[in-house]
């Protein structure tokens, strides 16, 4: 454990410490450390408010100055369920634990179980910060009881922990949930997104350039339907390794349909619709299908935590032979669709096979050794991650990182041997035998609505001209220059742009302002003199003012942006 690590694993003992001081009846979950800070679980007697945090935090600001040393100590079973009497929680935990002996801290008069490892006094705890609470189920089981969650964070010094609550505070500027609402993009009812006008208007504009790029590069769009027989998923695996997360089974004339957990069967069924020839391959289908998974109400979050999205997948078909250029060509066209968006910094994630995996130790051997190979001759390097590929394959997943450093689930290519072997696809090879082919799932986006919670959050709202729904916005200053604003309009409207008028009897300074807050790229205004002159007056969504401009000027300034990053 790092030694950051074990600082925050320490504050969480500490954390517990002072709740218990507060509220002597409280109940104990569990409180590990996390990426950026750790939290404590508790069943207490009334809710806890942010109001009660500074109280908490104070109370653990006494236990440092106590200077008291974190000691372990190796308990028997009996006596730690006597310590624990009044804990049930603990007490869960203790009969779920081997052997006849039990690790357990403390600090003065508090004890915790707990493995450790631990500082060595609570004085060296550095400074500190209590976020916020929410409520957690036990163990995460909405079966189980709803406890109160206090998270915290911890950092060797002021400084860190001031940096660090900036970004946090930025971020919750940028949070896609709030922009989404601020700005009309979507609404989220029970997991199932609805896009709004603007919304739909970007999700629109990312899929046409999707599908352009795909069209460039040979693959070729297809449509699967919203449900298939049950005994299609039953053959491809998703239903044994899937049940949890799969909806019910519809029944109609006699048979049992599933609504889709995946794009890739349907995609078998259409290679599978005529016999194939190693001179059709490789084939590359291509679908921006959605698909449906149950996830618990508890773990639901904005867009990235759904219950219906929209994969842009494609299935390559390949013999072996062209296994490894149609990888190599799969992570360029990742990497030109990231830079696109103006993502530029991302990492690459080889990850190989888990406990529960179908087919043979060869097939996994073979394909994580191909994907490692493609990797290798692009001069690209990858992170490890043992046992974290899917159950059909081993993958490298491309995480991307936004504007403040914070890394997102991204594209994913997926190298399979099972799934053709389970539907028996193949191809009539050279010596006119049939051979098994190879596919490879790819995902250069993610999900459309992982994406563009991300897209969002990585510009705050103020996505890049070419994607923003509307692109300027014309105000004239009093209703007599409405007609001008018209004429502006029309021609930018020939042009392409997505401009529109804003007619309103409102104030010109509070109409600009608005302009802002939407974070519509280019406002202008206008009036006598700029009418008379026939230009704008052309401010920013940033609230620079770039003063007045012919039209063939301000064409001159929108016209390049008007295309994809790179």
């Amino acid at each position: 454990m790092s030694d950051l690590k074990t600082m925050r694993h320490s504050a969480a003992h500490i954390l517990a410490q002072a709740v218990v001081g507060l509220f002597p009846e409280a109940r104990l979950g569990i409180g590990p450390a996390t990426e950026d800070g750790f939290y404590y679980d508790f069943e207490l007697p009334r809710p806890l408010s942010e109001d009660d945090l500074p109280q908490i935090e104070e109370r653990m600001r006494e236990i440092v100055s106590w200077n008291l040393p974190f000691v372990p100590e190796e308990v028997g079973k009996e006596k730690v369920k006597e310590m624990f009497d009044r804990q049930p929680y603990k007490q869960e935990i203790i009969s779920e634990l081997q052997g006849d002996r039990v690790t357990v801290y403390h600090q003065g008069d508090f004890y915790d179980l707990c493995r450790g490892p631990h500082l060595s006094r609570t004085s060296e705890i550095g400074p500190f910060k209590l976020l916020r609470t929410s409520g957690a189920y036990w163990r995460g089981d909405e079966k189980e009881p709803m406890l109160q969650r206090i998270y915290g964070t911890c950092f060797e010094s002021q400084e860190r922990l001031d940096l660090y609550l900036q970004n946090l505070a930025e971020a919750e500027r940028r949070d896609h949930r709030r922009l989404g609402k601020e700005l009309d993009l979507f609404s989220v009812h029970e997991g199932l997104v609805l896009w709004h006008p603007k919304g739909a208007i970007i999700r629109s504009l990312i899929e046409d350039f999707w599908r352009q790029e795909h069209l460039k590069r040979g693959y070729q769009l297809v449509y699967t339907p919203h449900i298939l027989n049950q005994e299609v998923f039953q053959k491809s695996g998703h239903l044994a390794m899937y049940q949890e997360f799969l909806y019910p089974p519809m029944s109609l004339e006699g048979k049992e349909y599933r609504v889709k957990p995946m794009n890739c069967p349907g995609h078998i069924m259409i290679y599978q619709s005529r016999l194939r020839s190693y001179r059709d391959l490789p084939l590359r289908l291509a679908e921006l299908g959605t698909v449906y998974r149950y996830e618990r109400s508890g773990t639901l979050h904005g867009l990235l935590r759904v219950r219906g999205f929209t994969q842009d997948d494609a299935h390559i078909f390949c013999s072996p032979d062209q296994v490894e250029s149609e990888i190599s060509e799969a992570v360029k066209l990742c990497q030109f669709m990231l830079g696109s968006f103006g993502f530029e910094e991302y990492e690459f994630i080889l990850s190989t096979r888990p406990e529960k995996y179908a087919g043979t130790l060869e097939m996994w051997g073979r394909a994580e050794s191909q994907l490692q190979g493609a990797l290798t001759n692009l001069g690209l390097s990858a992170a490890l991650e043992e046992g974290g590929g899917v159950f059909y394959g081993p993958k490298v997943d491309i995480k991307l990182y936004d504007s403040l450093g914070r890394g997102w689930q991204g594209p994913t290519i997926q190298l399979d041997f099972n799934l053709p072997q389970r539907f028996e696809v193949g191809y009539i090879g050279p010596d006119g035998g049939e051979h098994q082919v190879v596919m490879i799932h790819r995902a250069v986006l993610g999900s459309m609505e992982r994406f563009i919670a991300c897209l969002t959050e990585h510009y705050g709202g103020a996505f890049p001209v070419w994607l923003s729904p509307t692109q300027a916005v014309i105000i004239p200053i009093a209703d007599r220059h409405i007609s001008y604003a018209r004429g502006v309009e029309e021609e930018f409207k020939g042009r392409g742009v997505r401009v529109e008028v804003d007619a309103r009897s409102e104030r010109m300074n509070l109409k600009v302002r608005e302009a802002i807050l939407q974070r519509i790229p280019y406002i202008l205004v206008v009036g006598d003199k700029e009418e008379r002159a026939g230009t704008v007056s052309l401010r920013l969504r940033s609230g620079e003012d770039l003063g007045s401009k012919t039209l063939p000027e301000l064409w001159q300034i929108i016209q390049p942006e008007l295309k994809p990053c790179s």
